[in-house]
């Protein structure tokens, strides 16, 4: 029997020897979740002493189930699939990853955007149904002309505004978090008016966390003072988005364009509105992953339970000042 108990709720990974492979080094086992839901983890994984987690939800009910659970890894940057408080009551380290795939996701962002402005997708779609005909992709702006603005100024959105800089895009962002000092080290304008920002801007790249606070931030609203040949770009969260207000705004004309990568529901139901749009890219929550990308995230994930079984706190905590360390 093996002196550890890592439990893995899901995953979207060919294998796991990787992980099985670092986890034996201090004799550590995997057992694997039979069913992706909160009873099933209860009765399989109480008894663990570390939980990783990709897009399962981890709830209260099953972290107050632990008895000995010393730490919880979101494979990946977001973990708002975690119950963080009920985490940090049990003195449960939580931990992401938040330093990997800032390119992938930059890169992915403009793929998208670029994408939708030069109708890559319903030019393709028309050619292999035998329409060689250029004009149908009417209207296509020049890119240099263009404002490009991004929703949050992080570490992602930082990358992705150096890329759209490249293509000679006018670029500005909104985030009241982050200190002016980082906006002019990278070049960026800074916009502080949200309605004057989102007037202003050809295309908006969203770029926040997941919180309370950014549910559903974008949507009617949003769309309603954006110009109507805009275009949407979401590489950040789905519940970011209002996915009616977007099908809405797609339809009667209010804003040109989406490209996303993440959605509410993944993966969507077959019926989903958006997907009927062909002025509506969607991939399938992909813009983290290259071959590189996905090691490195493996690796650090299974490195934070390593860390934490055998020196006492992973390198990444998210919860350090609910815990007091």
């Amino acid at each position: 029997m093996a002196k550890y108990k890592v439990y893995l709720t899901d995953s979207i990974f060919p294998d796991q020897e990787l992980e099985k492979k670092a986890l034996a080094a201090i004799d550590a086992e995997i057992i694997y979740a039979s069913k992706k839901d909160t009873e099933t983890f209860i009765r399989e994984g109480s008894d663990c002493d570390a939980v990783l987690v990709v897009y399962a939800e981890v709830e209260r009910a099953f972290i107050e189930s632990m008895s000995k659970c010393k730490i919880i890894v979101r494979t990946g940057i977001g973990y708002n699939n975690i119950d963080v408080n009920a985490a940090s009551e049990r003195g449960i380290f939580v931990a992401n990853i938040p330093d990997y795939c800032f390119g992938e996701v930059a890169d992915h962002a403009m793929a998208l955007l670029l994408s939708c402005l030069r109708k890559i997708v319903p030019y393709n779609n028309q050619v292999r149904s035998g329409v060689w005909n250029m004009n149908n992709g009417r209207p296509i702006p020049r890119i240099a002309s263009l404002v490009f603005g991004s929703y949050g100024f992080g570490n992602i959105a930082q990358a992705t505004c150096a890329r759209a800089k490249a293509f000679e895009m006018d670029v500005v962002a909104f985030d009241p978090y982050i200190p002016d000092s980082v906006f002019e080290k990278s070049g960026v304008r800074r916009a502080t008016d949200w309605e004057s920002f989102l007037r202003e801007i050809d295309v908006l790249s969203v770029h926040a966390p997941l919180t309370d606070e950014t549910r559903g931030v974008i949507n009617k609203d949003v769309f309603k003072h954006m110009k109507k040949t805009s275009c949407l770009i979401n590489t950040a969260r789905g519940p970011l988005v209002n996915e009616d207000d977007l099908y809405d705004a797609l339809v009667s004309g209010e804003i040109a364009m989406a490209g996303l990568d993440v959605l509410i529901k993944e993966p969507p139901n077959p019926d989903l509105k958006l997907l009927q749009l062909e002025n509506a890219i969607v991939t399938p929550h992909a813009s983290f992953y290259s071959d590189e990308a996905e090691i490195e995230l493996r690796e650090k994930a299974v490195n934070q339970i390593i860390l934490t079984l055998t020196e006492g706190a992973p390198k990444y905590c998210v919860n350090k000042k609910q815990l007091g360390v």
